[in-house]
């Protein structure tokens, strides 16, 4: 009975993969790639010559009784393009089907572009919730958004370049102007951190075009906050727009002090506005 063994692989650098992982791609009789094409630049790299298999999103099904069949004749290593598989990479289907049919599953620890993002981030690491890829509808963003506002946790997401001001604008609308990490091509020669409030990485990534893989580590909601009442969200919003603030500014600056999603926030200034314009204190 073979053992199939999960190797997390370099999410850049090549040098970051460990010594562990290239003995037992050398040793394994096949290694299940998320794509050949990229695992053969590690491979070729530090001269392993193992025979490889494609195992990826739109085959994962139909090449799972042969990869688990190949677990009856030796070990296999399943590899994703970067990281660690099974983490919104193919995985979860085929490590099932191998302990089902009584195979061990083992496995090699590495780089991972959710950890690593965390811990750069400067932002609470004790606990997070990792959620995987934004939804590509602002609709389901959003609304997935809305679901992790009250999580007091940091959060950990990846996104894609040509989403990423859109994603931006909706965790500045829905989660307010919390401190966020947009790490972008982590170990790679374009490695770079943008550390701010999630408006100030909105204006910075409209001004500067999106390019490479992103994680986002968001702040989590603020433990010690009690729920504001729609009496507290009035009182706030005339204050701050009898300062002189732009709806805009008060709808900001509200969220901030109250935790209150800026959605909600803007329909209640609009109806204040609207109901005191007549007597004119607003």
């Amino acid at each position: 009975m073979g053992t199939l063994y999960v190797v997390a692989t370099p999410i850049g650098n090549l040098e970051d993969v460990t010594l562990r992982a290239l003995r037992l791609l050398r040793e394994v009789s096949l290694i299940a790639a998320e794509d050949t094409r990229h695992t053969r630049r590690l491979l070729e790299r530090y001269d392993i010559r193992t025979r490889l298999t494609s195992y990826f999103e739109h085959n994962k099904l139909t090449k799972l009784q042969a990869v688990v069949g190949a677990l009856e004749k030796g070990d296999v290593a399943l590899v994703s393009d970067a990281g660690t598989p099974g983490l919104s990479d193919p995985g979860y289907e085929l490590i099932q089907a191998a302990l089902e049919a009584g195979h061990q599953v083992v496995p090699v620890p590495g780089p991972s572009a959710v950890l690593s993002a965390l811990v750069v981030s400067g932002l609470p690491c004790d606990q997070f919730t990792y959620v995987g890829f934004l939804p590509r509808r602002p609709t389901d963003r959003r609304r997935l958004l809305a679901e992790l506002a009250p999580e007091p946790r940091t959060i950990v997401c990846f996104e894609a370049p040509h989403r990423l001001v859109g994603a931006l604008e909706d965790v500045e609308a829905v989660l307010g102007d919390r401190q966020i990490a947009v790490c972008q091509e982590l170990t790679k020669l374009y490695e770079a951190v943008y550390r701010g409030t999630a408006g100030a990485a909105l204006e910075h990534f409209e001004r500067h075009a999106p390019r490479g893989e992103y994680t986002l580590v968001i702040g989590g909601a603020r433990r010690d906050r009690v729920p504001a009442s729609d009496d507290e969200v009035d009182v706030t919003l005339r204050r701050l727009l009898a300062e002189g603030a732009s709806t805009r500014d008060a709808v900001a600056r509200a969220a901030e002090e109250l935790g209150v999603e800026r959605r909600a926030l803007y329909r209640r200034a609009r109806a204040l506005l609207q109901s005191e314009e007549p007597r004119g204190k607003i």
